[in-house]
């Protein structure tokens, strides 16, 4: 089978493409990229190695990705970029590689970044994350699965954003994004439970009932974040309780941001 690859492509004699691969017109693959099966490349996409790309990815035109970190620590030490299956990446959107030696930007499967997305060293983003157009994420942002980031957001780097969490656009994200949750504004605040896209999951009625004492002890009793933890230990055990509670106290350890705060905590104070 013939690789499907536009003329003018310019591809280095070290990449290595599976014969389902198709590059279009100017699109530029550089040293060390290795592309899966019925991966689609469009025009004037840039992509620079080391990097591996799983299969049936749309990569848009214009999009560069594994390109060196703008990381001032950056010495060119052989970091990579990581990319799963079955996602789409829009036009322009930036990937960076990894600031040491042996480390990876993470991108697992089925996500979508919209256009003009930028992904910064050492970012990973999990599973069926959506993140919507001009959105920045700094170095070392942990994205986990089925999390939606609105439009022209911005987050600080070392951020973790939860699972199922909805940050809503425009906004500015300078600490944790609790899972399950809806973040929105300037300052940016918890807001309420996702519920649409829990009920999207799948989510039974126990276990948005669970979420929903959690998140009044959190965000509507006043207790301060390490009481309301406390309190969270008295409910009925469940698979996600147990997820958001441990989230929770990882964002409280010492180098961590701690986590965005409800809008009716003691201790909610202007960032």
């Amino acid at each position: 089978m013939t690789i499907l690859i536009h003329p003018t492509a310019v591809i280095h004699p070290s990449a290595e493409l599976h014969p389902t691969v198709q590059i279009g017109a100017y699109a530029v693959i550089g040293e060390n990229v290795k592309i899966g099966p019925d991966t689609v490349v469009g025009a004037h996409a840039v992509l620079e190695g080391p990097m591996e790309i799983g299969a049936r990815n749309q990569i848009f035109p214009g999009a560069a990705l594994g390109l060196e970190t703008q990381d001032l620590k950056y010495k060119g030490a052989p970091s990579f970029v990581k990319i799963g299956d079955d996602n789409r990446i829009r036009e322009y959107v930036t990937v960076n590689r990894a600031t040491e030696a042996g480390e990876a930007t993470i991108i697992g499967n089925s996500n979508l970044l919209m256009a003009y997305v930028h992904v910064a060293h050492n970012c990973v983003i999990e599973d069926h994350v959506v993140i919507a157009n001009s959105v920045g994420l700094a170095g070392n942002v942990h994205v986990e699965s089925k999390a939606v980031i609105g439009g022209l957001v911005g987050v600080h780097q070392f951020v973790h954003i939860g699972h199922l969490a909805m940050v809503g656009g425009m906004s500015k994200i300078s600490r944790d994004v609790p899972p399950y949750t809806l973040v929105d504004g300037n300052p940016v605040r918890v807001r309420s439970l996702n519920l649409v896209g829990l009920k999207r999951a799948n989510f039974t009625s126990a276990e948005l009932v669970s979420l929903k004492k959690a998140f009044r002890i959190l965000y509507r009793s006043g207790l301060p974040l390490n009481q309301a933890l406390e309190q969270l230990d008295l409910l009925p055990e469940t698979e996600h309780l147990q997820h958001l509670r441990r989230f929770l106290h990882l964002s409280q350890r010492q180098g961590r941001r701690g986590s965005i705060p409800g809008k009716r905590l003691k201790d909610d104070t202007e960032e």
